[in-house]
């Protein structure tokens, strides 16, 4: 039974430092963009990631940098973000491209 506690413990201190790496307090950068259009959502950076999470429509997405000549792009699970000086660019559900800003 020592075996098993042990392992539990292992176990606690890896969940938790995952939880840890993966909170939102932990977030290089962390903003909320409002839309033309209406849509909002929650964009964030972590240190050492290359991804950006969005959290749009009631669903958390991980986008994968993209290259680009200009500006920085992300895409994943049928949203496409471009960030620029001004704000930032999306399409997402196959709504047209709109204009944000951070809100």
């Amino acid at each position: 039974m020592r075996w098993h506690r042990a392992a539990m413990g292992w176990a606690a201190i890896f969940l938790a430092s995952f939880v840890a790496q993966a909170s939102p307090a932990s977030a290089q950068s962390f903003n909320s963009y409002h839309c033309a259009d209406g849509t909002h959502f929650i964009l964030a950076f972590y240190p050492n990631d290359k991804r950006a999470f969005l959290q749009i429509d009631g669903r958390a997405v991980t986008l994968k940098k993209g290259l680009t000549v200009s500006g920085r792009r992300y895409s994943g699970s049928g949203v496409s973000l471009i960030m620029t000086a001004s704000g930032a660019l999306i399409r997402h559900v196959r709504r047209p491209v709109t204009a944000c800003e951070l809100s």
